[in-house]
């Protein structure tokens, strides 16, 4: 018996000691962690932060601003919605989650629809970490929340034999950032021919024509259409306007399901940077006049080395607005960063 439980101490310090050695009492599952959600959700609801086990230096960013734990959404959340859309990543101890929720009204028996972007840190069953974006889009949250549920794709299982390292997972969806930044048509678009992407809740590529629409014609247009496919405007140097794309954070990668959860920030520059020249040579000027910042989430199904579904959810902020998460130099970097394990 003694040299069982001195075999035990060794072990349990081996565990601590060796990166990656999760005992079955401490590990969290795909179950686990996205019951975490809930359990959060459930407990911001209640503005009762002492129901969901919070480590006691955690810390907590809502619409990248530093707060205490119980402030800013805690203060008005009344109820989950039907949307509920996960990348859960095992091996990390992380899991995001995009969704509907219900917030306070001026009517206090009525509620306001919001969108979430919802990340958590969770080790030895504590929550360490606390990232979250509040869309308040009355609007794009109905649409989300008219959808219902993810697209099937999302959740489905990539067979074993064809899954993508998590390395090459984040390289694949950052490739994405990368050709909207440069835009110049020329990139490495790894587009499916199915891709379609969502932002908002809004079909914003292979959108259907309305009663009466032409559909542009990207050797033609001056902006680039909802109408067209992801490889279409890619290829229109059209989004040009983009004029940098940073703080790309990598969150979470679901391997199983072939999924990359990144959060960034899209940075419109305006002045100079809204003339420029298209693949076909044309000069163009487009984009918005003032500069101003989407902060972003972004969801990616990469399969087979290829981009087939992308969906976001975003807000205006401040221009050069940083994640709460980097330094300033990390912040307004466009490189790509793997921070599923910081």
């Amino acid at each position: 018996m003694q040299m069982k439980s001195m075999f035990t101490v060794l072990t349990l310090a081996l565990a601590v000691q060796v990166p990656g050695a999760v005992f079955a009492a401490e590990a969290c599952d795909r179950s686990c962690l996205e019951g975490f959600v809930d359990q959060y959700l459930d407990a911001v609801i209640a503005h009762k932060p002492s129901a969901v086990p919070i480590a006691p230096k955690a810390k907590f960013t809502e619409d990248g601003q530093r707060l205490v734990i119980g402030d800013g959404l805690w203060n008005t959340m009344k109820a989950k919605g039907k949307y509920r859309l996960f990348v859960t990543d095992v091996p990390a101890g992380q899991v995001t989650f995009v969704g509907t929720i219900a917030e306070d009204h001026r009517d206090a028996d009525k509620s306001t629809l919001a969108l979430i972007a919802l990340r958590l840190k969770v080790e030895n069953k504590t929550i360490t970490q606390i990232e979250q974006i509040v869309v308040r889009n009355e609007s794009a949250a109905a649409n989300v929340e008219k959808i219902g549920a993810p697209r099937p794709a999302f959740l489905k299982t990539v067979p074993a034999a064809s899954r993508m390292s998590r390395a090459d997972l984040i390289k694949t969806a950052n490739k994405y950032f990368t050709g909207m930044q440069d835009n110049d048509g020329k990139g490495d678009y790894p587009f499916a021919d199915d891709c379609n992407r969502l932002e908002n809740g809004g079909q914003t590529t292979n959108a259907p024509l309305k009663e009466g629409q032409t559909r542009p014609d990207p050797k033609t247009s001056t902006n680039y259409s909802a109408n067209w496919s992801c490889m279409e405007q890619f290829k229109s140097g059209l989004l040009h306007f983009v004029h940098r794309i940073r703080d790309r954070r990598f969150v979470a990668v679901d391997e199983e399901r072939g999924l990359v959860f990144a959060f960034g920030f899209f940075d419109h520059t305006g002045g100079a940077t809204r003339t420029f020249q298209v693949p076909d040579g044309r000069t163009v000027t487009a984009g918005p006049v003032q500069p101003w910042t989407w902060q972003i989430a972004e969801l990616f199904k990469v399969q087979d080395g290829k981009l087939h579904e992308i969906e976001a959810i975003l807000q205006r902020g401040p221009y050069g607005m940083n994640s709460g998460w980097s330094t300033w130099e990390q912040g307004m970097s466009d490189q790509m960063r793997d921070a599923t394990r910081e």
